[in-house]
């Protein structure tokens, strides 16, 4: 399987995100720059790593932040660190669908009234020779109880997935620290074993957003986790 099909088709936007009512291919959406939709998950661990020597900050009591590091196979951001799911809108699919993007990346099935809405994300990126990229992105918040371990990468999107503690994760993008301490997870070795282990992350290790993305869904979890009620906000 490749890590994404060309001819997958998706519905057609106007700037302003309205239905065009066409559909087109995936990589001719991408060499076109044609507006489309897109649906970014985070996902915060309730269960904190048991056994590692943490900072002198952390918890393992904190909340863990996941993110997924892209497959080298990726016509995007190769290899980059990112939000723990990011996929496409299928031509006609509402979020409902759009969802199966969690099962089939990670290994973890949500259903919409798994996820809170943190805003909606205009991004347009063209740092990749011949793809210009336009999406409307749904960015929403699911939380779960499954440890790190239990979570199912696929191997052929996602090369491995890396939870940090939610400050420092913060602290990382808001370049406050050149480096934050978590857990990878990669995929089953041949054997069927799974490895989980320390890693830096660094923050060019990230896909790039200059728009201050990630800083403004760290702090917005941050304060939905603090008892707080931020309105769903719109970036770009």
């Amino acid at each position: 399987m490749a890590a994404q099909d060309v001819e997958e088709l998706f519905d057609i936007l106007d700037d302003g995100g309205r239905p065009l009512g066409v559909r087109k291919a995936r990589g001719l959406v991408h060499r076109d720059g044609d507006w489309h939709r897109s649906v970014h998950v985070w996902v915060l661990l309730e269960r904190g790593p048991d056994g590692l020597e943490l900072d002198s900050r952390q918890s393992a009591a904190d909340p863990w932040v996941l993110f997924q590091q892209r497959s080298p196979d990726k016509d995007t951001w190769p290899g980059a660190l990112e939000v723990a799911v990011s996929g496409h809108y299928r031509a006609g699919e509402d979020l409902a669908g759009a969802l199966r993007e969690a099962e089939e990346e990670i290994g973890l099935p949500l259903s919409p009234r798994d996820v809170v809405r943190l805003g909606t994300r205009r991004s347009q990126d063209d740092h990749a020779p011949g793809i210009v990229d336009r999406e409307l992105q749904d960015v929403l918040l699911a939380t779960t109880r499954r440890a790190l371990e239990e979570l199912r990468p696929d191997p052929h999107e996602v090369t491995a997935l890396l939870s940090l503690p939610l400050d420092a994760a913060l602290r990382l993008v808001r370049g406050e620290v050149p480096r934050a301490s978590g857990l990878v997870r990669r995929p089953p070795d041949a054997a069927g074993a799974v490895k989980v282990e320390p890693r830096d992350a660094r923050l060019d290790e990230f896909v790039v957003a200059r728009d201050g993305y990630f800083e403004r869904a760290l702090d917005t979890i941050r304060r939905r986790l603090a008892g707080d009620a931020p309105a769903p906000w719109l970036l770009g």
